[in-house]
């Protein structure tokens, strides 16, 4: 396997919105990650993978973009993503912009074009269609809603105000490339591609993830874009198996570096249920999971080794033991992930062995999924007392 800079480096996912604020208005921002550049390459990492920091109405914090070519006010100016950049590529850190292309906001400008006649030339950048069929969104109800205007459904597979692109459609698959090139050409490291095992669905035949057309779209994408840079790419794939994640990561095919894969991470899940209901974990269980991903990816495609992220609690918290033992719990399980082949990734904090937050109250808590977990667990809970 050829010697790619990606195979030695440690990887550290920064979420903006809670790393560091320099303004005082409660929310990190990009000034706040210059000021801790110094810190990061003492700490010897190789690159950043940045949660998003475009131009968004932040329905879904970040993961609904309104402007891929934009940076949100909230986090300062294109002139200081630039900076950053520059800087951070002074030190030896490479910056990974964490995309999302599944779906827009509702509220970009395709999309508000989209909606009001048939005859936009943005309409169909979406997925219609004349009467809903069963699929669910993975937030929780139907993944359709209704739009008078065109007498049709747009398809959002997450919050309604995240409407689904329609990668069947080769003018907005050229606008979405054209866009990936603009951030290659201001030297960023790479791309974190959000859940992109959903940009071949079908849902015509109830196809979601894992599409029949998604690996010939990253053959295109790779050509179109990303494989004419020295950089990494990682797509978020939550139903890959170490079978799929060759097609994406074996480097003939021309795809991805490497993809996040959530099969360790759901062994405390309940079968049948949703992620919210756990049982206690088989650390034999964890240990066969990852053995039989270090060995089908070994010389055919290639691993990201990952613990936490900010869509996951933190591990110490859920695996180890956050009161009396956090120290030890900590350095027991870097040691046990740093030691396996593959691109480790950290989160924030993760380093200096950071544990959950004590939420006291869903008013705490600023995540749509969470909160929709929780109205519906009430409402079930009032339904049985009545």
């Amino acid at each position: 396997m050829k010697n790619k800079w990606w195979k030695s480096a440690v990887i550290y996912q920064i979420y903006p919105r809670s790393f560091q604020d320099t303004n005082g208005d409660g929310i990190g921002d990009i000034p706040g990650i210059l000021l801790r550049l110094d810190y990061l390459e003492k700490l010897g990492i190789n690159a950043i993978w940045l949660s998003p920091v475009y131009e968004s109405p932040n329905e879904d914090n970040g993961y609904d973009i309104s402007d891929y070519r934009k940076i949100g006010a909230e986090y300062g100016t294109m002139a200081d993503m630039d900076l950053l950049i520059k800087e951070a590529r002074q030190r030896g850190i490479r910056v990974i912009m964490d995309l999302v292309i599944n779906h827009t906001s509702d509220r970009h400008p395709w999309f508000q074009s989209a909606k009001k006649s048939v005859t936009s030339p943005y309409h169909d950048y979406y997925v219609w269609r004349k009467e809903p069929n069963g699929l669910e969104s993975n937030f929780g109800g139907s993944a359709w809603t209704y739009v008078p205007e065109v007498n049709q459904y747009y398809l959002h597979l997450h919050s309604k105000k995240q409407p689904d692109l329609n990668w069947q459609n080769p003018k907005m698959r050229q606008a979405i490339y054209d866009m990936m090139n603009f951030w290659l050409e201001k030297g960023i490291g790479g791309f974190r591609l959000d859940v992109i095992d959903l940009i071949g669905k079908q849902p015509e035949q109830s196809i979601t993830k894992n599409g029949p057309l998604l690996h010939d779209l990253l053959q295109e994408m790779y050509q179109k874009t990303f494989g004419h840079y020295d950089v990494v790419t990682v797509g978020e794939t939550w139903g890959a198996t170490p079978k799929i994640a060759q097609l994406y990561s074996k480097e003939e095919r021309k795809e991805l570096s490497m993809v996040f894969q959530f099969e360790h991470i759901n062994l405390d899940k309940q079968n049948g249920k949703r992620k919210w209901d756990l049982k206690d974990l088989d650390p034999q269980e964890l240990h066969r999971t990852f053995s039989k991903w270090q060995i089908e990816l070994g010389g055919c495609g290639w691993n990201s080794l990952f613990w936490n992220n900010h869509d996951l609690p933190r591990i110490i918290s859920r695996w180890g033991d956050d009161q009396e033992y956090r120290t030890i719990s900590g350095k027991m399980l870097a040691i046990y992930l740093h030691f396996m082949q593959g691109t480790p990734y950290i989160y924030q904090g993760e380093e200096i062995g950071m544990i959950n937050y004590p939420v006291k109250s869903i008013d705490e808590v600023d995540d749509i999924e969470s909160q929709r977990m929780y109205a519906e667990r009430i409402k079930k809970a009032i339904r049985r007392k009545s």
